[in-house]
C-alpha cells in the first residue's frame, strides 16, 4: 500500500467562511470574536481579495462603520490545491500565520489550509508505518498472506488487546476527535471479533462521544488462525471494551517524561508504555 505525496487539496477545509468586502469593521469584529476565528478571508463572490486579521481590526476600532475593503491590504499569501503539504507548512511557519487561503488557477478560493490540517497530515502518516510493521511480522510468524485496506470500522464489538489506558491521554484523544486530528486505528479482521491492535484511547474516547465508527487500517488474513495477541487478550480477561481499565489517578508514563527525574520505577513504566505502542513479536 503506497501513499502519494500529500497535497494541500487532501487536507484543506473546503467549507470556507469568507467575509464580504462591504461588511463593516464592527460586524467583522463580531464575526471573528463570536465564531472563534484567527482571521478570515475576504472575498467578492469566489474571488479572494485579501485576508483580515485581528491586528487590522484592532488598528481600526475607531472606524467601526468603515467597510473592511478599505482597511485590508489587497492581496495575500495563498496556497494552491496541488501544493505539497510540506511546502504549505513552510509558508505557514515562515509567515507566522495559522491559516492560508487556497486559490485555484482561476483565482477562485476553494478552501483554507491551517496549521491544524498540517498536523493532521503528519499524524495520519504515522499509522501506515505501524501497519506495515505489523503486517510483515504476522506474515513472517504465521506464514500467511495479508491484505491491508483502509476503511471505517464499527467499534462496538472490537476485542481490545490493552488492559488499561490513561485518563489524561483519553482527554487528549477526545480533543483530537473533535478537531478531526485522530489517526486511523489498527485492526486485524477476525471472527468472532475484530482484534484492536493500536488505538485503544481513540476507540474508548469515540465510544464515549457516541461515535459508532472510526477510520481504520484493517489487516485481512488469508486463513483463520489464532494470534498470540488474541490468546493473550482472552487470558487477561479482555472480552469487550468494557474490560479496559481507565487509570485516572496518575498521568500517562510518557507525559511524566517532562515532570520528574528518571527512576527505576519510571523506567519500567516508560518501557511498558512504549511496548503498548510498538507490538513485540512474542505478543503476536
Amino acid at each position: 500500500m503506497t501513499r502519494e505525496k500529500e497535497r494541500v487539496r487532501d487536507y484543506m477545509t473546503r467549507d470556507v467562511t469568507a467575509l464580504p468586502p462591504d461588511l463593516t469593521v464592527a460586524k467583522a469584529i463580531g464575526r471573528i470574536t463570536n465564531e472563534g476565528h484567527v482571521g478570515l478571508p475576504v472575498a467578492d463572490g469566489e474571488t479572494l481579495i485579501g485576508f483580515l486579521t485581528p491586528k487590522e481590526l484592532l488598528r481600526h476600532l475607531d472606524s467601526k462603520e468603515t467597510p473592511i475593503r478599505e482597511i485590508i491590504a489587497p492581496g495575500t499569501v495563498v496556497a494552491h490545491p496541488d501544493m505539497s503539504l510540506g511546502d504549505a507548512a513552510r509558508i505557514l511557519f515562515r509567515m507566522g500565520v495559522k491559516e492560508l487561503p487556497v486559490v485555484d488557477d482561476e483565482g477562485h478560493m476553494v478552501g483554507v489550509i491551517s496549521t491544524t490540517d498540517v498536523i493532521r497530515g503528519h499524524i495520519e502518516r504515522v499509522t501506515p508505518t505501524k501497519m506495515k510493521k505489523l503486517r510483515t511480522t504476522l506474515e513472517g510468524l504465521y506464514d500467511v498472506n495479508i491484505e491491508a485496506v483502509q476503511k471505517p470500522i464499527e467499534i462496538a464489538d472490537l476485542l481490545p488487546t490493552q488492559k488499561r489506558i490513561y485518563g489524561d491521554e483519553l482527554d487528549g484523544r477526545r480533543l483530537e476527535l473533535m478537531r478531526g486530528l485522530a489517526e486511523p486505528i489498527l485492526v486485524v479482521e477476525k471472527e468472532p471479533q475484530p482484534l484492536l491492535v493500536d488505538g485503544h484511547h481513540r476507540v474508548i474516547a469515540a465510544r464515549e462521544m457516541d461515535k459508532e465508527t472510526l477510520d481504520a487500517y484493517v489487516l485481512k488474513l488469508d486463513r483463520d488462525i489464532e494470534l498470540g495477541l488474541e490468546r493473550n487478550a482472552r487470558a487477561a480477561g479482555l472480552d469487550t471494551l468494557d474490560d479496559v481499565e481507565i487509570v485516572e489517578e496518575s498521568q500517562h508514563p510518557l507525559v511524566e517524561v517532562t515532570t520528574r527525574f528518571i527512576t527505576d520505577d519510571w523506567q519500567k513504566r516508560r518501557k511498558s508504555a512504549f511496548l503498548s505502542e510498538i507490538v513485540e513479536e512474542e505478543d503476536l
